[in-house]
């Protein structure tokens, strides 16, 4: 499965991790030693909030555990790893490969290019930084011709994104075979990271110059 490391809550004796999920988005999973059950819960793009399924007990995984979860989380990228079960109330990976429903996603978040991204805009504490990725994407979007005929043409913030991400991923990765499909996986799974999304702070300088411009 494509997941972040396991997080040890404070709230509630259980432990989280961040899963991408098949339909889009990403969801939070944890885990209690004295159920089978885990509890799930997607998270909101506009408050950041968790969306607990409705099939998840709010006595066993209240909200606030959720929400705890999300905030352990936070910065934390994508990896390729087996599923998690609990054994003796401490998260341990099943023996047994999950089958990959996310091919597409796996094949990418297992690539070097995309370690490559991951690392250049990972911190000492091993997060990936909103504030290095915004900073280091608007200053290009800033410095590039391309992206400021772009907002004067007024091409949507989608596409202009696209440009700015594609340029500075192929770049960094040394690869500039990288199709425009892979470079939105890639974001896909970078955005993820971020509750509210990790490209946020770009988006509203793109939508900015787009205004302005």
């Amino acid at each position: 499965m494509i997941r972040t490391t396991v997080v040890t809550l404070t709230t509630i004796p259980g432990f989280a991790y961040k899963q991408k999920l098949p339909s889009g988005g990403a969801g939070i999973v944890i885990l209690r030693a004295d159920t089978s059950q885990p509890g799930i819960a997607g998270i909101s793009k506009t408050s950041g909030e968790a969306i607990p399924t409705a099939n998840t007990s709010s006595a066993l995984f209240p909200t606030e555990a959720f929400n705890e979860a999300i905030e352990l989380t936070k910065g934390l990228p994508y990896r390729k790893q087996p599923a998690v079960k609990l054994v003796l109330e401490q998260p341990a990976e099943a023996p047994e490969a999950e089958e990959e429903s996310l091919p597409k996603e796996a094949a990418v978040v297992d690539g070097k290019d995309y370690q490559a991204i991951v690392k250049a805009y990972t911190d000492d504490a091993g997060r990936l930084s909103y504030d290095l990725l915004n900073r280091d994407l608007i200053r290009f979007a800033h410095r590039s011709s391309v992206v400021r005929q772009k907002a004067a043409d007024k091409d949507s913030v989608d596409a202009i994104r696209l440009y700015i991400t594609g340029t500075k991923f192929r770049n960094i990765a040394k690869n500039h075979n990288l199709t425009d499909d892979q470079i939105l996986t890639i974001s896909s799974l970078l955005d993820d990271v971020y509750p509210r999304g990790v490209f946020q702070e770009l988006n509203r300088e793109l939508r900015r110059m787009v205004g302005k411009a």
